[in-house]
């Protein structure tokens, strides 16, 4: 059953789609920094991702300095956190640099 997952590209592109699997949200060729789930909150103006990728892992934000996102999300904080706690959520969008293509 698709579910809305994430993945981030070794290029540092977020990518978002309805899949099975986090590799189907990759290219041929291209490698990944690891991913999860997302949540659009426009009430709220957040992107939420959450878990870890069983094809990947979870992301490795500490190797990106910028992320390029689709202009689409332009405004919405971007949040990540483990299942386990959101308490300590990594607030991707205060902490790593976003490019809006």
């Amino acid at each position: 059953m698709a579910q809305p997952k994430f993945i981030i590209t070794g290029e540092g592109v977020l990518r978002l789609g309805l899949v099975n699997r986090h590799r189907e949200l990759l290219k041929p060729g291209e490698s990944c920094l690891g991913g999860g789930y997302y949540e659009l909150d426009y009430i709220s103006h957040r992107m939420l991702l959450s878990g870890m990728s069983t094809d990947y892992g979870e992301p490795e934000w500490d190797v990106l300095d910028e992320l390029t996102v689709s202009a689409y999300y332009r405004g919405l904080t971007i949040i990540y956190s483990s299942w386990e706690n959101w308490k300590d959520a990594f607030p991707v969008s205060e902490r790593i640099s976003i490019v809006y293509v």
